[in-house]
């Protein structure tokens, strides 16, 4: 089975027109090009960050093709696949593997709350679907279900495809639980990022990034830093990014991170309903952080 490797993945935005009625491939594929150019391990396009919520199967399917045909050779793709239903998941993952993604990301099925043991079934059937890396992606405040240590540990045991996970459970706690107990290697992933340090500090191996949108080289460079054992580099560098990384959690993502990336001049700021743009008040203190980022 391949494994993914360990570093800064991109979970990549979706630039839409004006109107949010069609994807803007353009921004998309200049997006992606900058991302490749600052040598980030990996790109997850259809993620959250992505709203993927909103999003056709069309789109999905392109989004995650265009990204391969960029990228192939110069960053790992996995695309996000995750759904509340376990068909319609495997459906996803199935695309996306058709259309040139290296491996998937499922984030636990949200809204219908499902067991523990529903949980279990619901990632192994999708392991046996499909014989790609898989990464889950756990966080409780975006589907009320928390993914255990002990119901991972039994994937593990289950599912050899089963190569990651993005941590997005808000501490340390799971992933040095995970990592003492787990039997075999499993590469973890922040799936937060203002606890990138302190999650590699305990055994994580990069992250799953909002920021590296905006600030790709930044980003990475915090996780090389931190992988090469160069502490005090790696923690210079991360206490710089904190602020940005904070503000683009101010209102729901990627609604910061699309403004200030318009900010940039690099996107619109749209988004689809039902997330809105952000407030004017928000756009303000982008410019601010990004101003004294940039200046710092």
């Amino acid at each position: 089975m391949t494994v993914l490797p360990p570093g800064a993945y991109t979970a990549l935005v979706t630039p839409f027109t004006q109107d949010g009625n069609a994807v803007d491939w353009q921004a998309y594929e200049r997006l992606i090009e900058g991302q490749l150019e600052a040598r980030v391990t990996g790109l997850v396009p259809c993620g959250t960050t992505g709203e993927s919520p909103t999003l056709s199967d069309a789109e999905q399917r392109e989004l995650v093709a265009r990204a391969a045909k960029l990228s192939r050779g110069r960053a790992t793709v996995v695309a996000g696949v995750g759904t509340n239903s376990t068909k319609k998941s495997i459906e996803n993952a199935r695309a996306a593997l058709e259309a040139g993604a290296d491996g998937v990301m499922a984030v636990m099925p949200y809204y219908n709350k499902p067991s523990q043991d529903g949980l279990f079934a619901h990632i192994k059937a999708l392991a046996e679907a499909v014989s790609c890396p898989i990464m889950l992606y756990n966080i409780l405040g975006r589907t009320a279900v928390d993914l255990s240590v002990d119901t991972l540990l039994r994937i593990l045991e289950a599912c050899p495809n089963v190569v990651a996970l993005k941590d997005a459970s808000g501490g340390v706690i799971y992933t040095q639980e995970l990592l003492l107990r787990a039997s075999r290697s499993i590469l973890v992933l922040a799936g937060d990022d203002a606890l990138t340090l302190p999650l590699m500090s305990v055994g994580a191996r990069g992250v799953v990034s909002v920021t590296s949108n905006l600030y790709p080289r930044a980003v990475s460079e915090v996780v090389e830093d931190a992988l090469a054992g160069r502490s005090a580099d790696a923690a210079a560098k991360h206490k710089r990014l904190y602020a940005v990384h904070r503000a683009m959690f101010v209102e729901p993502n990627p609604q910061p991170l699309k403004a200030a990336l318009a900010l940039k001049g690099r996107m619109n700021a749209t988004v689809r309903l039902p997330l809105v743009e952000a407030s004017p008040s928000v756009k303000s203190l982008l410019a601010d952080v990004l101003k004294t980022y940039e200046a710092s």
